[in-house]
């Protein structure tokens, strides 16, 4: 009789776990992810699971009591979620330098897009020439000439994470026009379109723009609209930095929801934010502005880093102008004395027609210096632009000029633009998507000669931690959304973005209650904790909240690829 019983009762539990969910069930996996609260990424509250996973794909979600997998996560009490997307990512370099991603990865980053507004390819070899001379700390050959060759040669090399890019709109054009600041011939136009046709057909995402910066601020709308009109029949999206996030955001943001709307694409925009103390009061009305972009049926929506002090460089205290032609007419132009005066005169006060991101900053306190090339410029690493200013008896606009001399680059820096309250007004829509625009460093070799922000370290567990499970600015389920499903769907990644039977493997298992970020800006190189687990296209990448060494990530390509089939 006992017997008996134990056979219904297999019986029972074996129905029981095939009607629990779809897809086939085999009683053999290759990983098998236990116990956990599965968030699917559709924003739908989260339910005790398991996870099964043949090869590099989701096989079943359900009861896996009766089957057995080759290797098994306990997610006990934890969240499995779909991995995240980091929608901003400049990545590349540190992954050539150490293919791990280690910071990024360590916060459940499966998928790193690249492409504002420079991308590593399409190149011509006064590009490649170009570039090689501007290399700083990472040095590597440009072997490459497409933007399809360098991210094939990423995953050759080997990444822990997937990797995907649009193609910049700064890239083509300078590939057509170089640093000239004109606008293209009906000729010259045609070039930059075709080359984003290839880049399509080649898997970027769409096309990026980066409106602040030079030679990309030299580009009009009609230029853009006719460039995402060429991404649009295979589906791309144009995302941009907005040619202003400060005095003219409401514009920078009408002049998107044109594009968008005129070429018919999604439009993105770049870390999402009202830049300056005066333009804090413009956040609602440029959320409002964005919301009624997509009541009207244009899509559009945004993505944002959970910090008050963004990063670039001094070249966004100096108008374009200056900048013409590339880094040494910018630097020659520096020495001229007639010309300094002026641009002193000038970097004093807003920008008319440019964003001039030291007086946004309201003081030179404001600006902390984090990125020199010139070893003799390190031990300033940290200081803020007054800081050297007083240092040195002159003021934070001579000072931001000689730095830029004397280290041959722009000279990275932490610019504190934003408030608070408006961060977690951003954060909370339920359009935000989320981004470090940082790259995924290790604290060793390399990387110890720059400071980076901290949101390269802690931007994800910032988001989870700080901002939804403390300052409730959304449910965790809707931020695993924004996390994975959103931008997914936005870009059409194939996919990805779910906890789904047929969907790629890339999985990320966390604490919830314990999830948080540890980088500050005076020790930036902290790695965030409570994630456990990272698995990447079935691999495990991250195991009891170690990295395993493993490097599986591919290239994710968009929805216009025409090349050789993918795994």
């Amino acid at each position: 009789m006992r017997r008996t019983g134990g056979c219904a009762a297999m019986l029972a539990a074996l129905v029981s776990a095939c009607a629990h969910s779809g897809g086939d069930r085999p009683d053999r996996y290759d990983l098998i992810v236990r116990h956990g609260m599965v968030y699917d990424g559709s924003g739908a509250a989260p339910q005790p699971a398991d996870v099964g996973v043949r090869r590099d794909r989701i096989a079943f979600v359900g009861d896996l009591a009766l089957a057995r997998g080759k290797r098994e996560i306990d997610a006990q009490g934890l969240a499995v979620a779909p991995g995240f997307i980091n929608v901003l990512s400049w990545a590349p370099d540190s992954l050539i330098e150490d293919g791990r991603g280690m910071s990024d990865i360590l916060q459940g980053v499966t998928l790193e897009i690249f492409g504002e507004g420079n991308s590593y390819g399409p190149l011509t070899p006064a590009m490649k020439a170009e570039w090689l001379a501007q290399e700083g700390d990472i040095r590597y050959p440009v072997s490459w000439t497409s933007l399809a060759e360098f991210l094939a040669m990423l995953e050759k090399r080997g990444v822990s994470p997937n990797v995907a890019s649009f193609v910049g709109a700064s890239t083509v054009r300078q590939y057509v026009l170089g640093n000239a600041n004109r606008a293209p011939s009906a000729a010259e136009l045609e070039q930059m379109q075709a080359l984003v046709r290839t880049a399509m057909d080649e898997g970027a995402l769409g096309i990026g723009s980066a409106l602040i910066y030079f030679p990309g601020s030299y580009a009009k709308t009609d230029e853009l609209v006719a460039l995402a009109k060429a991404a649009a029949p295979s589906g791309g999206a144009y995302i941009s930095h907005l040619r202003s996030e400060g005095d003219r955001l409401l514009e920078g943001i009408d002049e998107l929801v044109h594009i968008a709307k005129e070429a018919g694409v999604h439009g993105e925009i770049y870390h999402l934010k009202a830049a300056g103390r005066d333009n804090w009061p413009k956040m609602r009305e440029a959320i409002a502005r964005i919301d009624a972009a997509r009541e009207a049926g244009v899509s559009v929506s945004a993505n944002m880093y959970a910090y008050t002090a963004g990063a670039t460089g001094l070249d966004a205290c100096m108008p374009p102008a200056v900048q013409e032609g590339g880094l040494e007419e910018w630097i020659k132009r520096l020495q001229d004395p007639a010309v300094r005066a002026r641009l002193i005169d000038e970097m004093k006060r807003p920008g008319k027609d440019w964003e001039n991101l030291c007086q946004a900053a309201g003081d030179a306190g404001n600006i902390i210096l984090i990125g020199f090339s010139n070893e003799k410029l390190k031990a300033m690493t940290g200081k803020t632009l007054a800081d050297v200013a007083q240092l040195r008896g002159k003021s934070p606009e001579e000072t931001a000029i000689d730095l830029v001399i004397e280290d041959h680059s722009r000279v990275g820096a932490a610019f504190f633009l934003m408030s608070e309250d408006n961060v977690k007004l951003g954060l909370s829509q339920p359009w935000v998507s989320f981004g470090s625009d940082e790259g995924a460093y290790a604290p060793a070799g390399v990387f110890l000669k720059s400071q980076p922000h901290p949101r390269a370290y802690g931007n994800f567990a910032r988001v989870l931690g700080r901002y939804v499970r403390d300052g409730h600015v959304a449910t965790l389920a809707d931020a695993v959304r924004r996390l994975s499903a959103l931008p997914a769907e936005n870009f059409k990644l194939a996919g990805r973005g779910h906890v789904a039977v047929g969907g790629y493997a890339d999985l990320v298992v966390f604490d919830p209650a314990t999830i948080a970020d540890h980088a500050t800006y005076d020790s930036p190189r902290e790695f965030a904790t409570g994630v456990s687990g990272v698995v990447v296209n079935g691999i495990e990448v991250v195991r009891k909240g170690k990295h395993t060494g493993a490097k599986p990530g591919r290239v994710v390509h968009g929805p216009g690829y025409h090349g050789p089939p993918v795994h």
